[in-house]
């Protein structure tokens, strides 16, 4: 998953989206059912339901029915593919505005 930019672009489309990530916070402290996720949203369930068929697709969440009652579970290995991608970039950012701060430094004392 983490080398797939498909996966990637769904987990980050997903994510764009305030109430996905208010879903993803809230299942970051635990599983929940749908009507648990619905509660604080100002949607409907099947609004609820149409969010979390997003999350799912893009891996960041799973869910299974038990009887009559759907439960919402994180996928961490998906949001550390997120993360190890996001840090990637930033590394390399860092040494590159290193260089760049050597680079300044060396030619300050130039005249």
């Amino acid at each position: 998953m983490l080398h797939d930019p498909a996966q990637l672009d769904l987990m980050f489309q997903a994510l764009a989206d305030p109430a996905r990530r208010q879903m993803v916070d809230r299942l970051s402290r635990g599983p929940a059912s749908v009507s648990q996720l619905a509660e604080p949203l100002a949607m409907s369930l099947s609004a609820v339901v149409q969010h979390l068929n997003v999350l799912e697709a893009s891996g960041l969440v799973r869910t299974e029915k038990l009887g009559r009652v759907r439960t919402c579970r994180i996928e961490p290995q998906a949001l550390r593919a997120a993360e190890h991608w996001i840090n990637e970039r930033r590394l390399a950012w860092e040494r590159r505005l290193d260089r760049l701060g050597d680079f300044l430094a060396e030619t300050k004392d130039e005249p």
